[in-house]
This record gives structure tokens, sequence and C-alpha cells, in this order.
């Protein structure tokens, strides 16, 4: 039998587990409050579904992240307050968060995350610790072809220049 070849959830956190996932979590609380937020600036009824998923989801990554970080001794990071709610009519057109701008906040976070989920996944020597965020992470890829349409179908993607290079042309 290898060393840490038990139960995995019997075996310590290494130090590198334990900022991953607790980083993660301080960062899935702040993104839950701006999602909180945007949800209040947003008018179109399919970026706030997906708002909302997007919010279900990160509730559900919090709870299983900080019941792994209690079982094993680490303090939580604090949680910022809800966010109230408010009539989008009622914040002035200046100072509104646009539909196209709260997708493409949305798809660079999500973005972030796939790329957080991995480093963790590749930095854990924990079986459990890489299989929950494993499942982040095919959560988010999800999630990210669901806004990836979304700017598609709304005209809402900005791409970058496009690159028409063929051998011919030289």
């Amino acid at each position: 039998m290898g060393i840490l070849s038990g139960n995995p959830q019997d075996e310590p956190m290494h130090y590198g587990e334990v900022f991953g996932t607790w980083s993660f979590l301080l960062t899935a609380k702040g993104a839950i409050a701006g999602y909180q937020t945007h949800l209040n600036h947003a008018g179109d009824e399919d970026l706030l579904k997906l708002l909302k998923e997007t919010i279900n989801n990160g509730q559900q990554e919090i709870q299983q992240i900080e019941t792994l970080l209690k079982e094993n001794g680490v303090g939580l990071p604090p949680s910022p307050p809800e966010r109230p709610k408010a009539h989008l009519e009622d914040i002035p057109a200046g100072a509104r968060f646009t539909d196209p701008e709260i997708a493409a906040m949305l798809s660079e976070n999500i973005a972030a995350g796939l790329v957080a989920c991995s480093t963790i996944i590749g930095q854990s020597i924990r079986e459990d610790i890489a299989a929950m965020f494993g499942q982040f992470h095919v959560q988010k890829a999800a999630l990210g072809v669901k806004a990836l349409r979304l700017n598609k179908e709304k005209g809402w993607l900005i791409p970058p220049p496009l690159h028409h290079y063929k051998a011919d042309d030289c």
C-alpha cells in the first residue's frame, strides 16, 4: 500500500489544496454578490435565466467547499451580504450595466473559473478534492457554452480580428 492510498477523506489536505480551495471559495462568494447585483441591471430574460443558473451553481459549490474546509479545520473566508433587489427602471441609465456588458463579465468569470478549477485539480493529491473540482469544471464548461450561445444569438459577441491566412495567398 502506497503513501496516502487509503480513503482520501481521511488524508490531510496539503497547503496548496487549502489555499486553492479557500481562495476559490472567497472568489465564488464575491462573484455571487456581483451576479446578484447584475440581476438588478439585466433586462434580457435569457441573460437573467443564465445569471440565476450561475448563482445556483455557485451556491452549490460554496456549500461543498465549506463542508470540506470545515471537516478539515480550516476557517472560512467572510461572505459578502446578500444584494438587495432593485427595479431596472430605478437605476439611472448612466449608472446601469448593459446586457452586453453583463454577458461579457459573466463569460470572463466563467473562463477564469475554468482555469481555477483546472489549477486545483492539477495540484490536488486528494482524489476527492480533484473530483469535486472536476465536477465544478464540467458545470462551468456547460455554462460557458450557454454564455457563448447567448452572446452569439443576441449579437453581443465581439470577436477579435479574424485571421484569414491561406498559404496560396503568399
